[in-house]
């Protein structure tokens, strides 16, 4: 778990150093600074999207898995509307905000959660970490999410230096997990997981612009129905 162990203290310390930059940047500079980022986040998960959907053969592309990013997206939504993921979590997020007298938990917990924990790296890199002990890619990882950390403390909050928390338990789990997880977390499965992932993190990208804003994380359950399905078509081929 040592890659995972250096990603969190890269987080926390790269919000830190943002929380402290917060303090010297103007008000008015704040909203080209979002709308920079926002476009910044938008364009890692349109390419992400792309890198997950799009296959190139013969010089041509060919796409893949349109219908199923839609079917996920729309019963993972429901899903979370149903259980109000996004409204109890805010109601959470107001006592913290009210207790340490200052705002911003929520933004910077939930999209610093998702764009931290979201994509291939995460979980190639945990399942080598945990399988060899190789940390390479997560030591990757950390440098970028350190300058993202940097970026979103600066400019969402204190909410993302505890996105340790859930990075943890994520990355540390697939780490522990790792034997059983490499044989299931691989070719489709992980593309489709990724796919999913990753237009989540479009919608945070287009909340930085949008006056209705996405609930992201009323969308986070599409992301388990990738693994939901896949274990259907395993129970229909056992069955047949």
């Amino acid at each position: 778990m040592t890659g995972t162990l250096v990603n969190c203290a890269a987080v926390i310390i790269g919000g830190l150093i943002g929380l402290l930059l917060k303090k010297g940047i103007k008000e008015s500079y704040t909203v080209g600074i979002n709308k920079s980022l926002g476009l910044a986040v938008l364009v890692i998960g349109i390419n992400g999207v792309i890198a997950n959907m799009f296959t190139a053969q013969n010089g041509k592309l060919s796409s893949s898995g349109e219908l199923l990013l839609i079917v996920f997206l729309v019963v993972g939504t429901l899903i979370g509307e149903l259980l109000k993921l996004d409204d109890r979590f805010n109601r959470f997020c107001g006592k913290v905000d009210s207790k340490f007298k200052n705002g911003g938990f929520a933004s910077g917990f939930i999209n610093g959660t998702i764009l931290f924990c979201v994509g291939a790296m995460s979980i190639i890199g945990s399942i080598n970490d945990g399988l060899t002990g190789d940390s390479s890619v997560l030591f990757v990882k950390s440098a970028l999410d350190f300058v993202n950390a940097v970026i979103f403390g600066a400019t969402l909050g204190f909410g993302v230096i505890f996105t340790c928390i859930p990075m943890l338990i994520y990355q540390g789990g697939i780490s522990l997990l790792a034997g059983t997880l490499s044989s299931i977390l691989q070719g489709e499965l992980l593309e489709q997981v990724c796919m999913v992932g990753y237009a989540i993190i479009m919608a945070i990208g287009f909340n930085f612009f949008l006056e209705k804003k996405f609930k992201t994380l009323n969308m986070v359950p599409a992301i388990i129905l990738p693994v939901v399905y896949h274990y259907i078509l395993v129970l229909i081929d056992y069955i047949i």
